[in-house]
C-alpha cells in the first residue's frame, strides 16, 4: 500500500505541474482573452486546465512514469517526458476544437504549455537527483573550507572517463567519504583535462609519473590508487610502477571485476579490494550467458563434493547466487566444510544448505548421501591434487581421484541425477606425473559412461592451474617474498596456464549449461579457453616488482620428479572443436573403455601399498586408453595444444 501510494503521489504531482505549466503559458499569451475566463460560448479557463490536466494524468499512466524513482532520472526518464508532453497538447487539441473550435485558447499557448510541462517535470526531478547525489554542495560558500579540512585520505582514479563517472555517482549517491577523489588518469590523449564530475582528468596512464609529481606540488599526493577496470588491461601499467607506487605507501585497489558483480546487483555491495597479482595477467573479460547458467541452477537440487577446496567453494558461492533450491556440500576435511558451511549460511542465507562429512573413496556411504539428498545436479571437485603429495603418495591418488569418481558417478546414476560434472585439469595431457595419471583415468570413467535416455548426462571439464588456489604457485611465492627470499622456480623456461578461481568456476557452469540445452546423451569432456601459457619466470618477477622490493633473489631449482616444463591442453589423440563462448569440445579416439573390473584391480593394486606398483598400474592404464603400448615409465616430451 505504501509504494502504491508514493507512485499515486507522483502521477498527482505530474498532473499539479501539468495544470500550472498550462495556467502560465494561458496568461502570458500575447492574445489572452480578457481577464483568461474564455468567449461566449467557449470552453472557459477552468475548463480548459482541468482538461489539459487530465489529458496530462492519462499519458502520465500510459507511459508509467511513476516507476522511475526520481533521484536516479536520467535521459531515458526526460524523453518519456517530452513524449507525454507533446501528446498531451496534440490529444488537448483535438479535443478543444472537437468541443468548441478551439475558440477559448490563444495559440501561442499551445506551444508554450507542453514547453512549460516538459522543463517543470524535469526540473524538479532533476532537482531531486541532485539532492540525492549531494551535488548541490558543489556551490556551498563553505565547501573550500570543507575540502581543506576533510579527513578523508586523496584518491587517485585510473580507467576510461566512463567508468569515472559510474564511479563517482555511485559515490555521490551513498556519500561516501572513505576517499576523496582528487585526479583521473585517463586512456585517451584527448580527454585529458576535461573533468568528470567536477574531478580533473591529469594525464594518461603513460604519464602516470609525471601527474604524481603534479599532485605532489599541489598537495594532493593520493593514498590510495583505483583501478576502474583490470589492471592487466590497461596499456602502460606494469608491475615495476605498482611496485613503486606501493613503496611509496600507496593502495592499490580496485573495483570488483565482471565475474565478482555477476553475483551482485551493484558496484556499493562490494567494497573496493587490494589488487593481486590475478589482475595483472591481462585477459578478456568472460561474457556469461546468465540465462543459461539461471536455467540451469535455479530450482534444482545441486550437490558439489570438495566443497571446501578452492574451486569446489567458489562453485558453491556462484550456484547459490544463481537460487538454486537445496545446495549440498559434501567434503572430507572437516575445517573446510565448516568454514564453506558457515560462509554460505551467512552470505546466502535465502538458499537451503546442508554440510555433510563424506569421503568419496567410501561408496557405500556416498551411495547413502546421494540418495537421501537427491541431486539434481552433481559438481564432482573433490580430489587430491599436489603434485608433489600424489607423487609421493600415488595410491590416495588414485583410491580419491579415480575410484572416488566412479563412486560419484554411480551414486548420480543410482540417485537420478539429471547430470554430472567432473571438474578435470591439463595435467590429464600426456600425463608425466602421478596426479596427471589419476586425473586422466578419472576422465575415462566419465567418458565411459553410457547414458540411457532418461539417465544421468556426464561431463568433464580441463581447464589448467588457477591462481591463488590451495598449491597455486601464486600462495607459494607471496610466502617466499614475505620471508625476505629467495623465490624459488624449477625451470627459467617453464610456463603453465592460468586464469583466475571465479573465471574457473563460471566456465565451468557456462560448459555444463551448454551441455545441459541440447539433446546429446553421450559424455562430452569440455576444455576451458585459457589464453596464452604464462611464464613462471616472468609470474615471479611480476610478484616480486609488485610487492615493491628489489633485494629479493629468484633461485633455480631444477626439474621435480614427473614436473612437465610445458602443460598442453590437447592430447596427441584427441582434437577440439568449438561449442561456447571460450568453451570447446574435445573429441577423443580413445583405445580402451574404462570398465569397473579396471578400477576393481587398479583399487586392488592401491590397497598393497607398493608405491611402484600403483605407478606403473596407473600409467600402464593411461597407456591403453591413450592407445600406446605399456611401458615402464612414461617419456617426458612437449605435446602441441590443437
Amino acid at each position: 500500500m505504501e509504494r502504491m501510494a508514493v507512485r499515486a503521489q507522483t502521477i498527482v504531482f505530474d498532473v499539479v505541474l501539468a495544470a500550472l505549466a498550462f495556467t502560465v503559458a494561458f496568461f502570458v499569451a500575447p492574445t489572452q482573452p480578457e481577464l483568461g475566463l474564455g468567449q461566449a460560448g467557449a470552453l472557459n479557463f477552468f475548463q480548459l486546465v482541468s482538461l489539459y490536466a487530465a489529458i496530462a494524468g492519462v499519458f502520465a499512466l500510459i507511459f508509467r512514469g511513476e516507476l522511475s524513482p526520481w533521484r536516479y532520472v536520467s535521459i531515458p526518464d526526460a524523453l518519456v517526458l517530452a513524449r507525454s508532453a507533446i501528446l498531451t497538447v496534440g490529444v488537448f487539441l483535438l479535443a478543444v476544437f472537437v468541443l468548441d473550435r478551439a475558440e477559448g485558447v490563444p495559440r501561442s499557448t499551445l506551444v508554450m504549455a507542453p514547453l512549460f510541462q516538459m522543463v517543470a517535470s524535469m526540473g524538479v526531478r532533476i532537482l531531486r537527483r541532485a539532492l540525492h547525489e549531494h551535488a548541490l554542495e558543489s556551490i556551498s560558500p563553505l565547501k573550500i573550507i570543507t575540502d581543506r579540512v576533510t579527513q578523508a585520505p586523496s584518491l587517485l582514479l585510473i580507467g576510461p572517463p566512463s567508468l569515472a563517472d559510474t564511479y563517482l555517482r555511485d559515490v555521490a549517491r551513498t556519500h561516501n567519504p572513505t576517499y576523496t577523489p582528487v585526479g583521473i588518469i585517463g586512456t585517451d590523449r584527448r580527454d585529458v583535462g576535461a573533468q568528470v564530475r567536477g574531478v580533473c582528468i591529469l594525464e594518461t596512464i603513460d604519464r602516470l609519473n609525471e601527474a604524481l609529481a603534479d599532485l605532489r606540488r599541489w598537495n594532493r599526493y593520493p593514498r590510495a590508487v583505483l583501478f576502474l577496470e583490470e589492471p592487466g588491461r590497461l596499456r602502460g601499467l606494469t608491475a615495476d610502477l605498482l611496485g613503486r607506487l606501493k613503496t611509496d605507501g600507496i593502495r592499490l585497489l580496485r573495483l570488483p571485476s565482471i565475474v565478482e558483480l555477476s553475483q551482485h546487483d551493484g558496484l556499493t555491495l562490494l567494497p573496493m579490494r587490494d589488487i593481486n597479482i590475478e589482475e595483472l595477467l591481462a585477459r578478456d573479460p568472460i561474457e556469461l550467458d546468465r540465462r543459461a547458467v539461471g536455467r540451469l541452477i535455479q530450482n534444482r537440487r545441486v550437490l558439489i563434493t570438495g566443497a571446501g577446496g578452492s574451486i569446489g567453494a567458489e562453485l558453491c558461492r556462484q550456484v547459490a547466487a544463481f537460487g538454486c533450491a537445496q545446495l549440498t556440500l559434501l567434503d572430507f576435511s572437516e575445517t573446510a566444510l565448516f568454514e564453506i558451511e558457515r560462509e554460505m549460511r551467512e552470505t546466502y542465507a535465502y538458499v537451503p544448505v546442508k554440510a555433510v562429512l563424506c569421503d568419496v573413496r567410501d561408496a557405500k556411504r556416498t551411495a547413502a548421501v546421494f540418495a537421501e539428498e537427491r541431486p539434481d545436479l552433481v559438481f564432482h571437485a573433490a580430489a587430491l591434487k599436489h603434485v608433489s603429495m600424489v607423487e609421493r603418495h600415488p595410491a590416495e591418488g588414485l583410491l580419491t581421484n579415480v575410484v572416488g569418481t566412479w563412486n560419484v558417478t554411480e551414486a548420480s546414476k543410482a540417485c537420478g541425477a539429471g547430470q554430472m560434472v567432473l571438474i578435470s585439469t591439463d595435467k590429464a595431457v600426456d600425463p608425466t606425473n602421478a596426479m596427471g595419471a589419476t586425473k586422466r583415468l578419472a576422465e575415462a570413467v566419465i567418458q565411459a559412461q553410457q547414458t540411457t535416455a532418461e539417465g544421468t548426462r556426464f561431463s568433464a571439464v580441463r581447464f589448467g592451474n588457477v591462481l591463488g588456489s590451495s598449491g597455486s604457485v601464486v600462495p607459494i611465492f607471496k610466502s617466499q617474498i614475505e620471508r625476505g627470499g629467495p623465490v624459488t622456480v624449477t625451470h627459467p623456461e617453464m610456463t603453465r596456464f592460468f586464469m583466475t578461481i571465479p573465471e574457473a568456476a563460471q566456465l565451468v557452469l557456462h560448459a555444463t549449461a551448454a551441455c545441459d540445452e541440447d539433446d546429446r546423451r553421450d559424455s562430452r569432456l569440455f576444455l576451458l579457453e585459457m589464453g596464452e601459457p604464462v611464464s613462471i619466470m616472468d609470474l615471479a618477477r611480476q610478484m616480486i616488482a609488485l610487492s615493491g622490493r628489489k633485494d629479493i633473489e629468484i633461485e633455480i631449482t631444477g626439474l621435480r620428479a614427473g614436473e612437465k616444463l610445458t602443460e598442453a591442453l590437447l592430447d596427441e589423440t584427441e582434437r577440439a572443436l568449438p561449442a561456447a563462448h571460450k568453451v570447446m569440445e574435445v573429441v577423443s579416439n580413445s583405445a580402451l573403455r574404462v570398465t569397473p573390473d579396471h578400477l576393481a584391480a587398479l583399487a586392488a593394486v592401491a590397497e598393497t601399498g607398493d608405491t611402484e606398483a600403483v605407478r606403473t598400474a596407473l600409467f600402464d592404464l593411461v597407456s591403453q586408453v591413450r592407445g600406446e603400448k605399456p611401458g615402464p615409465a612414461p617419456s617426458l616430451r612437449v605435446v602441441a595444444g590443437g
